[in-house]
């Protein structure tokens, strides 16, 4: 495989903390602060949905990170943050200096148009369309990934709230109706849209729905004009079925948290 040019790597990872940067703006509560952006949803405490991300370029202050932890504080949530350390080199430096330790670094992948391999249609994939639809999916995902995001009504109106606002949510129905396995795209943004949540319950495993489902939101985001669609991945397993759809491995994102 040719060698990615470095001028084309750094704009990829510009795009995505781009993204990054927009799709935390839409959260109920978003707040900026000193180069950063805060993504606050008060209907829920998680971790993994209030959190923070850089502009591109930031050169926070020490000053500036202070300020930044102050608003997760005085919220009485943990200090977090999610970002391509590329697209800010400045940041981890800063972060580090205040005490901010590595949760995660996360490869991801990104889709075009013109990488895009849509599996055989052997799988029916459908979009959500009544409230059962999307308290099944929250479930099934809930399942997928052991429980370590419980069911919830409010998990189910996000997924609503993310189809209804120019986003997308796919699903495999299981045999007893409800969801074998799904996953979500946010909306689009500086052209780029964020594929996330692909998960299959244990009992339906092997049977090519993640790939189903992966193909299927990033065909309805390229049909709604993205120029390419990115996620990320978490082992060699996963990795071979985003590729077999046309993923390719860009960069990684770092996930930095600062403990009490």
């Amino acid at each position: 495989m040719a060698a990615i040019p470095r001028e084309v790597i750094i704009i990829v990872h510009t795009d995505v903390q781009n993204f990054a940067v927009a799709n935390l703006l839409r959260r109920p509560a978003a707040v900026e602060v000193a180069g950063f952006v805060t993504g606050f949803d008060p209907t829920t405490t998680s971790p993994y949905v209030n959190y923070a991300t850089p502009v591109p370029g930031a050169e926070p202050t020490d000053r500036d990170v202070s300020a930044l932890i102050e608003a997760f504080r005085e919220r009485g949530l943990k200090p977090r943050l999610e970002f391509a350390p590329d697209a800010a080199p400045a940041v981890e430096p800063a972060l580090r200096r205040a005490g901010f330790a590595t949760e995660a670094v996360h490869e991801y992948m990104v889709c075009t148009p013109a990488t895009l391999a849509v599996p055989p249609k052997r799988i029916e994939v459908a979009a959500p369309d009544t409230d059962e639809d999307y308290t099944a999916i929250d479930s099934a995902l809930s399942e997928a990934f052991g429980g370590e995001f419980p069911p919830s009504a409010e998990g189910a109106a996000r997924l609503r709230r993310t189809q209804e606002s120019g986003g997308a949510v796919r699903f495999v129905r299981a045999t007893d109706g409800g969801c074998a396995g799904g996953a979500i795209c946010s909306a689009p943004a500086h052209d780029t849209s964020e594929l996330a949540g692909v998960g299959t319950r244990p009992a339906y495993r092997g049977r090519g729905i993640a790939a189903a489902v992966t193909a299927a939101l990033a065909e309805t985001m390229f049909a709604g004009g993205a120029s390419s669609v990115w996620l990320e991945y978490s082992g060699d397993g996963s990795r071979r079925v985003y590729e077999r759809v046309g993923f390719r491995p860009r960069g990684t994102r770092l996930y930095l948290t600062l403990e009490a």
